[in-house]
């Protein structure tokens, strides 16, 4: 493995980390106001939220480079205030990783929060529990499960990002060169050692997430039944 290889497993790892943050601090108080709002605009906004899993990440990863470029209203305005565009660059990586993981984030949290029984809430509001007290020591713990399957599925979508990434970042070793772009670096080179290597460790990655994901979601599920 190589000092390039190293590199790329580091920014993807930065890069994971911090978008899941981000993707947590946003999507909790998000996702509970969609499980709990009657709005109508609910709809809109979740097929917003869903729209990353059914779009080309090429044409996310195209408007967002429009977008945060010299010339776009994002990047432009950067420019005119004397800082750079983030095209090209490791935070605009955190933005479109952001954008193009928020499902995997939005949407375990709101059916964890939907499955919540009314009930208990109702108990904790006639014993004088103001909101933020019922939702920090009453939902989060009952959504305990959503809000792990949310931070590993966003870490796991994270370090296998491809065309998003790409468009929006480049490929500049150390800086917005992934692991995914350093495996079709690897194969357009014809150099498949070096491509096993970094797959196999993803795959083997992926393999031990989903197996966390599905072992904390059963146990759950076994919990309830034996409540009931």
């Amino acid at each position: 493995m190589t000092g390039n290889d190293l590199l790329a497993i580091w920014v993807t790892l930065r890069l994971a980390l911090i978008s899941t943050f981000i993707l947590l601090v946003i999507s909790i108080p998000f996702a509970w106001w969609l499980s709990q709002t009657k709005s109508r605009t609910r709809p809109l906004f979740e097929a917003i939220v869903a729209l990353p899993l059914v779009l080309p990440p090429t044409v996310l990863g195209f408007y967002l480079l429009v977008a945060l470029g010299p010339n776009g209203p994002i990047g432009g305005s950067l420019e005119a205030l004397g800082l750079n565009h983030l095209a090209f660059s490791f935070s605009g990586l955190v933005i479109g990783s952001v954008i193009y993981s928020l499902p995997f984030a939005v949407q375990p949290l709101q059916n964890a929060f939907t499955a919540i029984p009314a009930k208990l809430l109702d108990v904790a509001t006639t014993l004088r529990s103001n909101p933020w007290d019922r939702f920090w020591h009453v939902v989060i713990p009952l959504a305990k499960p959503g809000v792990i399957s949310a931070a590993v599925l966003s870490f796991a979508h994270t370090l296998g990002e491809f065309g998003v990434v790409l468009m929006i970042g480049g490929n500049i070793p150390g800086e917005t060169q992934v692991v995914s772009i350093a495996i079709y670096d690897h194969v357009e080179s014809l150099n498949y050692e070096r491509a096993h290597l970094l797959s196999i460790g993803l795959l083997i990655f992926s393999m031990l997430v989903l197996l966390a994901v599905y072992s904390v979601n059963g146990r759950n599920k076994l919990m309830s039944a034996g409540e009931r």
